[in-house]
């Protein structure tokens, strides 16, 4: 049974500002580990991975039905890559839950799909 669906969208000059404006905007919105990844890019593919997973997070959020805030924030969820680089989403721990993600992006946009499924019990 889907739990929720979240939809965000984002443009990549609004990340690149909150970088220029706020050096430690990095290290607020991505875990160590993506932040590892992150580092490897540099120019516009740097700004569409942060973009990217900004968008994952605030779609989980809302799919999770919680919003960030008091009960979640963006370092409780982590987004890593399997081989190949598809994107997976490893924190929060979902035992119980199937995860759907999916990101895209434009030259200008970053837009980021997230559905949660609650695993059937046998």
């Amino acid at each position: 049974m889907i739990k929720g669906i979240g939809l965000d969208m984002i443009d990549i000059d609004r990340i690149r500002r909150a970088v220029t404006n706020n050096p430690r905007f990095v290290e607020r919105i991505l875990t160590e580990k993506e932040q590892l990844l992150y580092h490897k890019y540099t120019g516009q593919r740097q700004m569409e991975f942060l973009a990217g997973r900004f968008a994952v997070k605030e779609a989980y959020a809302k799919a999770n039905g919680t919003g960030l805030g008091a009960h979640l924030s963006f370092l409780d969820i982590e987004v890593l890559q399997l081989k190949g680089g598809r994107p997976i989403l490893l924190k929060p721990d979902l035992a119980d839950e199937n995860i759907f993600l999916s990101i895209t992006h434009t030259e200008y946009s970053v837009a980021a799909q997230v559905i949660i499924e609650h695993k059937e019990k046998r």
